[in-house]
């Protein structure tokens, strides 16, 4: 039995997480504060209380040596009891964190051997330096050729680089072409908690000739299949986040990337490893609108096929191997 936590940040680490279990040739239970509809490829989902709802909070880092641990709260201790209780009666053989210091820390003191993601961005902290530390393996979910921070360079030997994982794996890319005096198609993917791409209105008009459809966010629609869409479309717009990353470096689009704001400089670090590859058209934050039409040009003149570095195939199964 393989435990793994997921946190409940997002829609990326649980998409990640399925897509990597179902590679799996042992059983895997999922222990997380999301609920997780079916079907998924876990054996067993262990529902977690949440550790983050109390009025009031007490020395949350514990003297800047966590992340979030704060005095006294009944959702924490019942949280790591259930953590405990699953350990004790599961006898896992391994876990894997996607992603939590304290979880990380608290199952290996379990005697359990631990497996962490690591995210980009600045990991340098106390926390990500514990967790790095006491870690029996480390997956770094990009390529190794294209991001090798100096912070995971000191675990080379612990590390494995499996490239980017996206839930659609496998899955035929049928891209529509354009059409010859055609509309083009621009797709924007916005975060499952975020108002990335609410200004597409005025966007739009400042670009002739093109059609704006908005998926996840605050103000787009949400569907569990985004798939077609996102290989129907001509420029995809997104934020850094390594799914939704992944997700267009498997069907081999045009992109414009715009970073969101994240703890550890995450998505800008994502941006920027993009930016110098030549994967996407990358810009620091929302542009105006009159500023559109030059960066769809950018995108569409760009090789889509530069997206075979970000390694997507055959991700999932690597990290899995991994585990």
């Amino acid at each position: 039995m393989i435990g793994y936590y997921i946190h409940h940040q997002g829609f990326g680490h649980l998409a990640r997480a399925m897509s990597i279990c179902a590679h799996l040739r042992c059983p895997a239970t999922a222990l997380s504060s999301l609920d997780i509809p079916g079907p998924h490829p876990f054996a067993q989902v262990v529902k977690l209380p949440r550790d983050d709802q109390a009025g009031q909070v007490s020395e949350p880092t514990a003297h800047g040596a966590l992340h979030w641990a704060p005095h006294h709260d009944a959702g924490l201790t019942a949280r790591m009891n259930e953590v405990a209780r699953w350990v004790a009666d599961a006898r896992p053989q391994a876990f894997v964190t996607d992603v939590s210091v304290e979880i990380a820390a608290f199952v290996r003191l379990l005697g359990v051997p631990v497996i962490v993601m690591a995210l980009p961005g600045q990991r340098i902290d106390a926390p990500h330096r514990l967790a790095h530390r006491l870690a029996d393996h480390i997956i770094a979910a990009w390529p190794q050729d294209l991001y090798a921070p100096p912070w995971l360079r000191v675990h080379a030997a612990k590390t494995s680089y499996v490239g980017g994982i996206s839930r659609f794996d496998g899955r035929p890319a049928r891209i529509r072409n354009r059409l010859s005096g055609g509309e083009t198609r621009v797709l924007i993917l916005g975060g499952a908690d975020d108002s990335f791409g609410t200004e597409v209105d005025n966007c739009a008009q400042a670009c002739p000739g093109t059609t704006w459809t908005t998926l996840g966010g605050t103000d787009g629609l949400w569907t569990a299949e985004p798939w077609p869409q996102i290989c129907g479309a001509d420029v995809i717009v997104t934020h850094a986040g390594q799914s939704s990353v992944a997700d267009v470096a498997m069907a081999r689009r045009p992109a414009v990337v715009i970073p969101s704001p994240r703890p550890f400089d995450e998505q800008r670090t994502t941006a920027a490893m993009l930016r110098r590859a030549k994967l996407a058209t990358v810009v620091r934050e929302w542009p105006d609108a009159q500023r559109w039409p030059r960066l769809l040009a950018r995108a569409l003149a760009s090789d889509p096929q530069r997206w075979r570095r970000w390694q997507v195939e055959g991700a999932a199964a690597r990290a899995a191997t991994t585990i």
